[in-house]
Order: C-alpha cells, then sequence, then structure tokens
C-alpha cells in the first residue's frame, strides 16, 4: 500500500484550460479570449484584485452539477465570472501544491465564494448553488502567457 503522501502528489495526467475570460470593469459582461498575459496582479485587462484573488478558476465539471441545483439544461461559463475554466484535474487537490499553467504558476488561495449577484443571473438558489463549487482564488507566483488548450499540471517543486 502506498502512502497517504505519495497517494496526494497522483494525479492521472494534466488538466486543461478550456476557457478564458476577462472582466473589462467591475460588474461587465466578462470578454472570452483565447491567451492572455499573466502578471503578479491578475490577467492583463481584467478588473480583478491583486493578491490572493488574482486568478480565479472554476472547475468544468461542476458546470452540469450547478446547472443542475439551478434547474437549467447549462449554466454560461461567462456569467459566473470566474477568469480561467479547467477541466480534467481536480482543482481541489492541487490547493495543496499549486498549478502550472503555461509559464504561468499560481497557488490556491481560498474558494472563490460566490456573490449575490448569482441570484439575479441564475435564478432562485444560483447563490447556494455555487456554495462547494464556485471555484478557487489563486495568487500569481511566476507571471507569464496562457492559451487556450494549455496544459495544467501540479507545481509539485
Amino acid at each position: 500500500m502506498r502512502p497517504l503522501a505519495d497517494l496526494r502528489r497522483s494525479f492521472d495526467g494534466p488538466g486543461r484550460l478550456d476557457w478564458i475570460g476577462l472582466r473589462p470593469a467591475r460588474k461587465a459582461q466578462l470578454v472570452a479570449v483565447e491567451r492572455a498575459t499573466v502578471t503578479f496582479d491578475g490577467l492583463t485587462d481584467d478588473h480583478g484584485r491583486p493578491g490572493k484573488r488574482a486568478v480565479t478558476l472554476i472547475q468544468a465539471e461542476h458546470l452540469p452539477v450547478i446547472a443542475a441545483l439551478v434547474r437549467r439544461d447549462s449554466v454560461p461559463t461567462d456569467v459566473l465570472r470566474r477568469n480561467l475554466v479547467i477541466s480534467g484535474i481536480n482543482l481541489t487537490a492541487l490547493r495543496e501544491f499549486g498549478l502550472r499553467i503555461g509559464s504561468v504558476r499560481l497557488t490556491v488561495t481560498a474558494p472563490c465564494a460566490p456573490c449575490s449577484r448569482m441570484e439575479m443571473a441564475l435564478g432562485a438558489g444560483g447563490y447556494s448553488a455555487l456554495r462547494g463549487h464556485g471555484g478557487w482564488c489563486c495568487s500569481v507566483l511566476q507571471p507569464g502567457l496562457i492559451a487556450l488548450g494549455d496544459a495544467v499540471v501540479p507545481d509539485l517543486d
């Protein structure tokens, strides 16, 4: 039997960056882009919060769960107001190590809590639907470039 510490460092393979969204201004609709520059303050041209919330991520596999909880067939990615949608790797498991996307290194700092606007965007229960499924906030350890399709891997160094 493998030690628990080894199991926690074990991943089936890389994830993938499926979507990038920039918020040009507070409360503005997100703009989907194919690539972005990440600085220590977050994504260039994004009206985000520097520091512990510089970049926000959400798990693609949680989108159908959120949709089911608000009784919809699907939920548009931009409505959830996260910068990056990641598939194929468990973001919760990466919290312990951090992650690499392209040349960028991020550290997971906290769950990304839903805001009250989710009730307007998703209808009754929208806020509660995102609880536990709302993604993660990250700070930037190493700036660089990211693009759709980039591998998302644990930062095990």
